[in-house]
């Protein structure tokens, strides 16, 4: 019994659209291959040898492997009288940072595990971020939109420095961000729920005193969970004012 590996059932899930993910470029990303756990898995040879990996694809073979699996590696999953399928499951991860496609969590029973992996996508969201801005800041949505119509005309901008960006949400994404266009001079003031500081903004404030900066922002950046507490905690009339 003390020789018994543990067992952990790998769902990839192949490309579809409005699922994750949603082409096949991203399926070539996210794809978790029996190559690429064992090459992680050569740092931690003490791990290897008391681990067995079974690598699948949508629900072709979960039932059957679930059946006396006791890790789950995943982003979504069956989760319909999911202790019943899944007698010794101690320990689910999500490859994604967010988990709001697993709400309510009702299905959760005692003694599992849940756990997600926020942080990981950092590096790539303060990228996507200074692309966003940078692309709004010289106009580049209003250029694709010229091209198509095949209309040539110059637009002109200034650089983002001292430009107001106001970051709700300075955790790993948010400040990832931060991090990147500060050195370009924009001015940033972060927005959480504490009022923690964090390095490159000008000032942190509380969430609850957002108002009061929105009527200076440039631009506005949101890095926060899709939660009960964020939907809906910009309005209408929030975008209006900037």
């Amino acid at each position: 019994l003390t020789n018994k590996k543990i067992k952990i059932h790998v769902k990839n899930n192949h490309w579809a659209p409005g699922s994750f993910p949603t082409d096949a470029e991203g399926e070539k990303n996210f794809t978790i291959t029996k190559d690429r756990f064992d090459e992680v898995l050569k740092d931690f040879p003490e791990i290897k040898k008391k681990v067995e990996i079974f690598v699948d694809w949508d629900e072709d073979n979960f039932e059957k492997s679930m059946a006396n699996s006791d890790i789950l590696v995943a982003w979504n999953f069956p989760t319909k009288n999911l202790k019943e399928v899944a007698p010794n499951l101690k320990w689910i991860h999500v490859i994604s940072a967010g988990v709001e496609h697993l709400h309510s969590l009702d299905w959760m029973f005692d003694g599992l595990i849940l756990t997600n992996s926020s942080g990981v996508h950092a590096k790539k969201a303060g990228e996507y971020g200074l692309m966003s801005l940078l692309m709004l800041q010289n106009h580049m949505t209003k250029i694709i939109t010229n091209q198509k119509e095949k209309k040539f005309a110059s637009l002109f901008s200034n650089p983002i420095a001292g430009k107001i960006v106001v970051v709700v949400g300075t955790g790993s994404l948010g400040a990832s961000m931060v991090k990147l266009v500060t050195p370009l001079g924009a001015n940033v003031i972060g927005v959480n729920k504490r009022g923690k500081n964090l390095e490159g903004c000008s000032k942190v404030i509380t969430i609850d005193k957002i108002d009061t900066v929105l009527p200076e922002a440039d631009f506005l950046y949101l890095a926060v969970p899709e939660t009960s507490e964020t939907k809906n905690l910009i309005a209408k009339q929030d975008l209006i004012c900037l």
